[in-house]
């Protein structure tokens, strides 16, 4: 499939990230465009994909992140605004419409459910997320940024590999990366290296973006791989559930030879999933004869180790 043409291409001229340009006390009120549910009725909890207008004010690289600030009045401090949710931005620079006008987020709608009666407590639902899932096209939004660095795409070699891991809505920027190396025609940026997603969530119906990568797949055999760890229907070697560690573990070789290599490698998704994932590594490298510190070190050093956790 011929890739898809994108404006203006001015966005590819500086050679900085966009960083802060709206701070939480002066934030840009930008639109709605659409919300969509992104899983299937079997899916534990809903996940949204929310296209927000910023009208090419508010322009970011792929692997930032915008600050939400939703409606209503912090319930700690009566009198000022809520305070500012922070949430991957899940569209390349062109945004969904390709036109350099919109950001698109992913997200999960927080809701809480009471230990004892198994029952959902509305009064302490997540005050964004569910704002944001609620959201109407042509309703306000108040939002903050672009920040961060840590997560950027290093384009520097055309040629690099990229190992991607993430779970659910994790999986935001490395949509956005994906996008601008397989789907958009960017003049200045002509991937031909190796991009390898791996995507835990717990069954099929939480997949997200799942045609998109799929069609990578399809046509770009040679440049991406994809592989999911479902913990509700795939099986670990142990019998266990399957999370994402596990399918790390499963390629490990293939994994630490690409680090050797010069790979980046990311992570992105709940805190809860490093210390399981760190585990895996540092078994990995025992094994191998390696002192997993010493590469993580070594990692950190050559800019090749990328971690966006919340």
């Amino acid at each position: 499939m011929p890739k898809v043409a994108v404006t203006p291409l001015e966005l590819e001229d500086p050679k900085e990230p966009p960083l802060n340009l709206y701070k939480p006390k002066e934030p840009y009120t930008a639109t709605i465009v659409s919300v969509e549910r992104l899983v299937g009725p079997k899916a534990p909890g809903e996940v949204c994909h929310i296209v927000i207008d910023h009208g090419g004010n508010v322009p970011y690289w792929e692997g930032q992140s915008y600050g939400v600030i939703p409606p209503g009045e912090n319930p700690k401090k009566p009198g000022t605004p809520q305070n500012v949710r922070l949430y991957s931005i899940a569209s390349t620079r062109y945004g969904d419409s390709f036109d350099g006008r919109t950001a698109s987020l992913c997200v999960r709608r927080a809701l809480y459910y009471d230990p004892e009666t198994g029952k959902e407590d509305p009064s302490k639902k997540g005050v964004c997320s569910n704002f944001l899932c609620d959201a109407k096209p042509g309703d306000k939004v108040q939002i903050t940024g672009p920040s961060g660095k840590i997560m950027l795409l290093p384009e520097d070699d055309p040629n690099a590999t990229h190992i991607m891991i993430a779970t659910g809505t994790g999986v935001a920027p490395f949509r956005g990366y994906l996008r601008r190396m397989f789907m958009e025609s960017v003049p200045t940026y002509k991937f031909r290296g190796l991009a390898w997603l791996f995507l835990g969530v717990a069954n099929s119906d939480s997949l997200l973006y799942d045609k998109e990568f799929k069609k990578y797949l399809k046509d770009y055999p040679d440049h991406f791989r994809y592989d999911t760890a479902l913990s509700r229907e795939h099986k670990n070697k142990s019998g266990r559930k399957m999370y994402v560690q596990d399918k790390i573990e499963e390629y490990s070789d293939k994994i630490f030879r690409l680090l050797d290599n010069g790979a980046h490698i990311y992570f992105c998704g709940l805190r809860g999933m490093m210390p399981g994932i760190q585990d895996t590594l540092r078994k990995v490298a025992e094994q191998r004869g390696e002192s997993w510190d010493e590469k993580l070190s070594q990692l950190k050093k050559n800019k090749q180790w990328h971690v966006e956790v919340y």
